[in-house]
């Protein structure tokens, strides 16, 4: 080796002054801390320290049982709810449907009443018809074969069964005519006129025309005058339904076959036929 040759040197490269000062700093400071510990170690203290300890409450609740108690009632609520809204639904519509069929059924029925009533006053207008045209020519008849026989027609033989031959005169005339003058109008239970009347009192008003005071109820106006046969009638006799004295129906004849009464608040006052409801018997007044 040359004596010349450089030689690295072993030693440590030395430390920035700064670097040292900053450690001898901390460590003044790791000293003087220890130093104020150990004087606080053997000063005795003036009292005790007491440890203090705080217990918590423990909560006992089991939080999921109680969570799923709650869910499962509050689904059994609503199912029930649901339940209960369907069934009310389910009745207002079986009311709903009930109260629309009776109602269509009611409507059908009472169509039904009308139309066959309509039918049977047809059928009455009919017969009627026809029993008047017979009578007419039965009428006819019987006024040519008195003709023919005597010259004239005979009162009597002009009033059986409702024909008539000669024209009403006097009191019965009055009690006809007014009779008649009132068909169409209405029957009113207790009516006496002039808008509305009920059997008695129709019959009390038109015997009032011919200056005659009869009792007011049906069962009195069947006992006045005297009894005639249903095959003797004339005009202006009073008619009854019922037994006399007691009858609770009371007409008009009129001749022709045909009285005038009140008979009922659906018809009010109407001329029928005889045949159409005969009565039981008939009393004479004039």
């Amino acid at each position: 080796m040359s004596l010349t040759a450089h030689i690295p040197s072993h030693r440590k490269p030395r430390r920035s002054a700064s670097k040292l000062a900053v450690r001898a700093g901390v460590a003044g400071g790791v000293l003087s801390t220890l130093a104020m510990a150990g004087t606080a170690s053997a000063t005795p203290s003036a009292e005790p320290a007491h440890e203090t300890t705080l217990e918590m409450p423990v909560l006992n609740l089991d939080l999921s049982a109680e969570v799923s108690s709650s869910v499962a009632k509050a689904a059994e609520n609503t199912r029930a709810a649901a339940v209960d809204g369907e069934l009310n639904a389910l009745e207002e519509t079986a009311r709903t449907g009930a109260a629309a069929e009776a109602k269509q059924l009611k409507a059908d029925a009472q169509q039904k009443a009308d139309a066959e009533a309509k039918a049977k006053e047809e059928a009455d207008r009919k017969a009627e018809s026809e029993r008047a045209s017979r009578s007419t020519a039965r009428t006819s008849i019987q006024s040519n074969s008195g003709s023919s026989s005597n010259g004239s027609s005979s009162a009597g033989s002009s009033q059986g069964k409702g024909t008539v031959t000669a024209p009403v005169t006097g009191s019965a005339a009055a009690i006809v005519s007014f009779a008649r003058a009132q068909v169409g109008k209405a029957y009113v239970m207790g009516g006496t006129g002039p808008s509305s009347f009920d059997c008695s009192g129709l019959v009390q008003a038109a015997y009032r025309q011919a200056g005659i005071s009869l009792p007011r109820m049906s069962q009195a106006q069947s006992s006045a005058g005297t009894s005639v046969s249903l095959s003797a009638l004339q005009p202006g006799d009073i008619l009854y339904w019922g037994s006399k004295g007691s009858a609770y129906h009371v007409a008009i004849y009129v001749g022709g076959g045909k009285f005038v009464g009140a008979q009922n608040p659906s018809t009010g006052i109407v001329e029928r036929s005889l045949s159409y409801d005969k009565p039981t018997g008939a009393v004479r007044v004039l």
